[in-house]
């Protein structure tokens, strides 16, 4: 397993289709996920410490989590079968549960968990941007920081 951090959510375009990118710690791989527009807008919301009125989905569970004294302790991308990514919460004491990427990178943030990707996964959709494309992430990163999470609003 390899760790990743979150770089951001963007919309692409022409499709509208919003992607989560994430970036191996240790290493010069990206990986972009396709992800659903409420879930790139609670990935959002945390990285620019927007706190809603009320709880959204991924905060109850954070809640719950602690309620129950049952930790995220890392959230692992574990596969990619026929271009569906596939994760594990890892919770507590070792039990593990079935969860998408997007909803597991959207609690991680909201715990500070670590994010882990199998190698597999990283080498099959792992993508390395040239030193040259090293500008289009900073434009990247400049776009994450004007975007507002009602952007991904459908």
């Amino acid at each position: 397993m390899r760790e990743l951090s979150v770089v951001g959510v963007r919309v692409e375009l022409p499709s509208n289709q919003p992607i989560v990118l994430l970036r191996e710690v240790e290493g010069d791989r990206y990986l972009p996920i396709w992800i659903g527009a409420v879930e790139a807008t609670a990935i959002a919301y945390e990285q620019q410490g927007v706190k809603p009125a009320r709880p959204l989905t991924h905060d109850l569970l954070r809640d719950v989590l602690a309620a129950l004294e049952a930790p995220l302790r890392a959230v692992e991308i574990t596969e990619l079968k026929e271009s569906v990514f596939y994760a594990d919460l890892l919770l507590g004491d070792g039990v593990r549960v079935s969860a998408r990427p997007s909803d597991s990178i959207a609690l991680a943030l909201r715990v500070g968990a670590p994010i882990r990707c199998a190698e597999q996964v990283l080498s099959e959709a792992g993508i390395v941007i040239p030193d040259e494309q090293e500008d289009e992430v900073e434009k990247f990163r400049e776009f994450l920081e004007q975007v507002s999470p009602e952007d991904f609003a459908g």
